[in-house]
């Protein structure tokens, strides 16, 4: 869908979208952008993190893409800047570089916590990976800074493109070879697949009626709870929307689940992981809990869940999957959005949500 006829077909028509499907379009071209500029900037930098203990950190969605890329990086943790800002000296320990990965890097908390962790700790090396070469982050005195296509800062309210380009961007610095190569797999991958995933998402996005639970294992920690928030701020709070581990849910969370209710299963390669998953889905069709969707390899899973979205890499390592399998709830949640009469471009039109966090005050530590 080029860009021209989206924008084209909503003129005169200011609840009618003109970005977010373009915007989710159009990741599967814009990540052999970010393996070019993240090579690039590596070389330049004379980046090297093998021994480093590294901290990733972000707010809503650029945290959970943190959390996404640490899981692939021994030695990383993600800690989120509405953490790291108000208790630093509890994460900073023992750690040689702050990673921060930002859309616009205009948020309040993202340009506080580099000047708070240089005030705490100098000696620590501070890196910036933003879609947005232009904001308060980039001028905060960075050690270094990766800046994506200027396609990745996608005007909807939601984040799509850069949510998948900053967690790619970050896997490139935590395994170059096996992440470069993953995402030239995926792009080529994801264009054939796109259409039949965006009908599948249409298809399943109309038989909701109220609930949603979205379940993955780790290392998917940051993709499932990026999948819940795509859905919860595209439908503006219309779908609760409960976020699970397979395992994790029978310790409660199962008693949110009714026989409509839609649960969306991430299917992980490992074969182990694999197997405590089908048996987590077995028993909720045992007991007639939830219509499962599966995110899986059709040919070999079919028959396990009520309907299947291909997965665009189903026997990539987890670890590498994030940014490439998030277009699945990306779509489902742009679905969702239009078929409750909302505009997935601003699905918060009183305000309750915006683009760039608003209201918070940085108050100074004495």
């Amino acid at each position: 869908m080029p860009e021209s006829q989206s924008v084209a077909a909503a003129v005169g028509r200011p609840d009618e979208p003109a970005y977010t499907l373009q915007e989710i379009f159009q990741q599967s071209l814009l990540w052999p952008t970010t393996v070019a500029r993240v090579r690039a900037a590596s070389g330049q930098l004379n980046l090297d993190f093998e021994k480093a203990r590294v901290l990733l950190t972000g707010a809503g969605s650029s945290a959970y893409a943190a959390s996404a890329v640490a899981s692939a990086w021994p030695r990383a943790v993600a800690i989120p800047t509405t953490d790291l800002l108000i208790d630093p000296e509890r994460y900073l320990v023992d750690v040689d570089a702050v990673i921060s990965l930002a859309r616009s890097g205009n948020s309040p908390e993202s340009a506080a916590v580099v000047e708070r962790v240089r005030a705490l700790r100098p000696n620590i090396l501070q890196l910036a990976i933003t879609c947005n070469q232009e904001s308060s982050l980039v001028q905060s005195g960075l050690n270094g800074l990766i800046v994506l296509d200027p396609r990745t800062n996608d005007r909807s309210l939601v984040m799509t493109g850069s949510f998948s380009n900053l967690v790619l961007a970050g896997l490139l610095l935590a395994q170059p070879q096996i992440a470069a190569h993953t995402a030239d797999l995926a792009a080529e991958r994801a264009k054939s697949l796109l259409p039949v995933i965006d009908k599948e998402c249409h298809r399943i996005a109309a038989r909701v009626r109220d609930r949603i639970v979205v379940l993955s294992s780790s290392p998917l920690l940051g993709w499932v709870h990026e999948a819940g928030l795509k859905i919860l701020e595209m439908t503006g709070g219309h779908f609760p929307v409960v976020t699970e581990t397979y395992l994790g849910l029978r310790h409660g969370p199962m008693s949110f689940l009714r026989e409509d209710t839609l649960v969306l299963c991430l299917l992980s390669s490992d074969p182990v992981r694999r197997l405590y998953e089908i048996d987590l889905i077995q028993e909720l069709r045992t007991k007639r809990l939830g219509y499962s969707v599966g995110i899986a390899a059709t040919v070999d899973h079919g028959s396990l869940f009520d309907n299947v979205i291909p997965a665009v890499l189903p026997d990539a390592p987890d670890d590498m999957r994030t940014p490439f399998e998030v277009l699945i709830p990306q779509l489902l949640g742009y679905h969702l959005s239009r078929g409750i009469g909302l505009n997935p471009d601003n699905p918060s039109p009183d305000g309750v949500i915006t683009r760039v966090v608003q209201g918070v005050t940085i108050h100074r530590h004495r």
